[in-house]
């Protein structure tokens, strides 16, 4: 196992009525905040997130940090009660935008949302015990409604938030999937680099070589310790990877499952200053909308465990579809509605099940 600082040479079904298992071990036995946190600190590495809070202090202290804009469109009340029915009771699906501001470039000048590099669909099952990233390939090629100087029609997926920022991506997201949207999120994508700082480092499975074009860093198959900043340039590559963009993506996921691993295993939500380090990290990093109430999201994930995690990525047919916009990534049209249908019908540990390697990156 190498240095990640240095260069590699180039050598049950949802909805069911049987009682959860009793959660052993340290992380069972953690008061339902921090389990929260695990979760949330995840999301965070996923360009998303929300915070966790132990009463109202935790609540206020963090909440205060988190900037809040109008990031969902203007829905029709039925559609706002159908929504505050699922934040009760039902089925979670929320938009988590990556915005990769790469200030530091810049000379710190750059604002949020200036790049949007990573789309998921986050789905949290209606008993609170599972949640699913789907990852939607940037450049899929898809309706985008007419909104900003766009007067609608077919394009890649996140021109939607070049044209019109969250709103527009929601609404393109929802025709897309045919999922109605509870909430919208957004995360700076360099956030990475401080929330692996943090935990000391990770250590990250490689499955296939990576090459930085902004470093010149090359990661071999194979395990590699990894600090903030070597996270950050792992995630960020695209074109020096297997796969193009659905291996950043594959990668980025890697990056969470093993800051996950990091933060159950070192005991940082038992150390107040470490934790209180990672919350303040959190919520700095977060864009949410107005309406959403983070207490809801960290209750909504409280129970949530890393094993209780899956990622996917939406089944595509090709990626080389030449479109008047570039090349662009064609879905596959069957597998990718069925996943959509599963997400909205609540039904998607199903899907899961049925389908256990479809839409991996």
């Amino acid at each position: 196992m190498d240095s990640g600082t240095d260069v590699v040479s180039d050598a049950p079904a949802e909805g069911s009525e049987v009682e959860p298992a009793p959660r052993t071990g340290w992380f069972g036995a953690m008061p339902g905040w921090k389990k929260a946190l695990v979760v949330l600190t995840a999301l965070v590495l996923v360009m998303v997130t929300g915070i966790a809070g132990a009463g109202w202090f935790l609540y206020h202290r963090y909440d205060a940090k988190v900037e809040r804009a109008a990031l969902m469109p203007s829905r029709p009340a039925e559609a706002v009660a159908r929504s505050e029915e699922n934040w009760q009771s039902g089925p979670l699906n929320l938009l988590l935008l990556g915005s990769d501001s790469r200030a530091e470039e810049n000379g710190g000048t750059s604002p949020i949302g200036e790049r949007s590099d990573t789309i998921i669909l986050l789905h949290i099952n209606k008993e609170r015990n599972h949640a699913t990233f789907i990852s939607i390939p940037r450049d899929s090629y898809v309706y985008v409604p007419p909104g900003g100087g766009w007067k609608g029609g077919k394009n890649k997926i996140n021109s939607a938030y070049a044209f019109g920022g969250a709103p527009l991506t929601v609404e393109t997201v929802t025709a897309l999937t045919g999922v109605p949207l509870d909430g919208a999120v957004i995360a700076d994508f360099a956030s990475i680099r401080e929330m692996v700082d943090a935990v000391d480092g990770v250590n990250v499975c490689v499955e296939s070589k990576v090459t930085s074009l902004h470093t010149g860093r090359v990661w071999q198959p194979g395990c590699h310790d990894m600090d903030g900043g070597t996270a950050l340039d792992f995630v960020r590559q695209r074109y020096g990877v297997e796969g193009g963009d659905f291996g950043r993506m594959k990668n980025q996921q890697l990056v969470v499952q093993a800051t996950i691993a990091k933060v159950e295993s070192s005991g940082a939500l038992k150390n107040p200053l470490e934790l209180d380090t990672l919350l303040g990290i959190a919520a700095d990093s977060l864009t949410v909308d107005e309406d959403l109430n983070l207490r809801d999201l960290a209750f909504a994930v409280r129970d949530i465990r890393a094993t209780d995690i899956d990622y996917r990525t939406v089944p595509a047919r090709t990626a080389s579809l030449k479109t008047s916009a570039g090349t662009a990534v064609e879905l596959d049209p069957e597998l990718s509605k069925a996943m959509f249908a599963a997400a909205a019908g609540g039904t998607m540990e199903e899907w899961l099940y049925e389908y256990p390697q479809t839409g991996r990156p």
